[in-house]
């Protein structure tokens, strides 16, 4: 009986982690679509690469690991077909900085993890040094959350810690305890019920500050908007003064200069254009800078 609630919790847990494992899906359309990462991070794909690729080692070499195997494998696959696509379309800085991070983890880490494993490590010792490193991973993946928890604490808003991710993952880290408590699965079971409760705090936090993130925006938009239009009319009003200036100036321009000041200019036109090069500098009025301090131009 409890052979069969075990698996059957199994699978429950499969479908939900396979789902958590699927929603950057969304977020790499958009990337091939532009075909850019833009400001989009690798490091988390890295990472869960890593972890689901352990835990995929830890179901094989586990005699009732097959649950573990299948869902972890499925994990696999899904973040390394991330990785590649953000090694695809990532600018060419971050493409080498990624690039040695799946080196040094993906391929490094758990190729040494493995060979360790299996060349040094004998008997139940396998499972227990396996399992402890996975479990520190699943920890540190449970426990990448508090940050937006923390900022959920310092604005009251919940506009950065999406509901449905922290569902999906208490729910997760829920199923899988279950799982471990039905199996006696230590190190299942440790992670995954930190999860739970960092979960729990999530929704207790989100079910806090909900309506205060709803109720503040109308406020600030009030505040935005009433800020534009005192922009907008102090712009206005500039913008009369200067019209009303420039009538002024025009009119002014505008009226008609007396005969001999016409004919004086056009005479001065004429005799500056018959005069040389030299002639025209030294018939130059000076300059306040000239006279004050000398050329400018001199050193």
């Amino acid at each position: 009986m409890a052979a069969s609630l075990s698996f059957i919790i199994g699978i429950i847990g499969n479908v939900i982690s396979i789902l958590v494992f699927a929603s950057p899906i969304k977020t790499f359309w958009w990337v091939v679509k532009k075909k850019s990462t833009e400001s989009y991070k690798g490091d988390p794909y890295i990472t869960t690469l890593l972890s689901t690729s352990l835990w995929t080692f830890y179901g094989i070499i586990n005699p009732d690991g097959l649950l573990v195997m299948t869902v972890n494998g499925a994990g696999a696959i899904f973040q390394l077909t991330y990785v590649i696509l953000f090694l695809i379309y990532a600018p060419k800085a971050k493409k080498v900085k990624t690039a040695k991070l799946v080196a040094v983890l993906d391929v490094g880490v758990l190729g040494a993890v493995i060979a360790v494993t299996l060349l040094a490590i004998h008997g139940n010792m396998r499972l227990t040094f396996v399992g402890i490193l996975c479990a520190a991973l699943t920890i540190g993946m449970y426990a990448s959350p508090l940050s937006a928890m923390r900022t959920v604490l310092k604005t009251k808003s919940v506009e950065y810690m999406p509901f449905l991710l922290s569902f999906f993952l208490f729910l997760n880290a829920g199923v899988w305890s279950a799982y471990a408590v039905l199996v006696k699965d230590i190190y299942i079971g440790v992670p995954n019920a930190i999860g739970f409760i960092l979960g729990s705090a999530q929704l207790i936090l989100y079910g806090m500050y909900k309506n205060k993130s709803v109720s503040s925006k109308p406020d600030e938009a009030m505040e935005e908007e009433g800020s534009a239009h005192l922009m907008k009319r102090g712009i206005e009003m500039h913008s009369l003064e200067e019209n009303l200036s420039n009538r002024s100036l025009n009119k002014g321009r505008s009226l008609p200069k007396p005969y001999i000041d016409r004919q004086y200019s056009f005479q001065k036109i004429i005799k500056t254009l018959s005069l040389s090069p030299y002639e025209l500098q030294s018939s130059r009025p000076p300059h306040e800078s000239d006279v004050e301090g000398g050329n400018p131009d001199q050193p």
